[in-house]
């Protein structure tokens, strides 16, 4: 059974926010808001958790997993970014897009797109999100909460414990945050493309 945790949208607590993070560190799979919608969580080496989360979602080995991270810097640990985008991507984070760049050798072979060793990468503008992060110290690996026959994300703490209680370690609810997942841009070529359009204004990169 699911833990729940009710958290403050904006001044997360910062007991509660440890035992989030202790979970993490324990190998847990969680449930947590974003700026755009809620999104599955696990920490970066965490076999099961992505095989869950894979499980969950129904995705094959193609799918593009996201790594969240509370800032720029870290960002550019994780990801190849050259001149020529730094100032598209600084001016458009922290917000509500993932972008599709190459891998450094610090992301798991396991997370990386198996032909393209790309992975997806973004900055929420999420004070719950952004406390998690700073309180994990590192990226959490993230895929958005949308479950197999459903046409958006579920948006409510209550309905994904419903629906996942025995399926993930916790839910974190702080109210609804929306029910449209990312903007995704795919940094792969000289010229962006808007792979997705969502909560995102894609029109920094059309």
């Amino acid at each position: 059974m699911a833990r729940y945790y009710d958290v403050h949208p904006k001044d997360p607590q910062r007991r509660t926010i440890a035992q989030v993070v202790d979970l993490i560190r324990d190998d847990g799979l969680i449930a947590y808001p974003t700026d755009s919608c809620y999104a599955l969580g696990c920490q970066l080496g965490n076999k099961d958790g992505l095989d869950r989360i894979r499980t969950i979602r129904e995705l094959d080995d193609k799918h593009h997993f996201t790594l969240v991270c509370k800032d720029f810097s870290q960002l550019g640990q994780f990801v190849q970014i050259d001149n020529s985008i730094f100032r598209q991507i600084k001016a458009a984070t922290p917000g509500s897009y993932t972008f599709i760049l190459p891998a450094t050798k610090e992301v798991p072979r396991r997370l990386m797109h198996p032909k393209k060793r790309t992975v997806g990468a973004r900055i929420p503008d999420h004070p719950v999100a952004q406390a998690i992060l700073a309180e994990l110290g590192e990226p959490l690996l993230s895929s958005t909460l949308l479950l197999p026959g459903y046409d958006e994300p579920l948006t409510q703490g209550w309905e994904i414990k419903e629906a996942l209680d025995n399926q993930i370690d916790a839910v974190i609810d702080s109210g609804e945050c929306g029910p449209e997942p990312t903007t995704v841009i795919d940094f792969r070529e000289p010229v962006p493309e808007v792979v997705r359009v969502g909560a995102g204004d894609p029109s920094l990169f059309e």
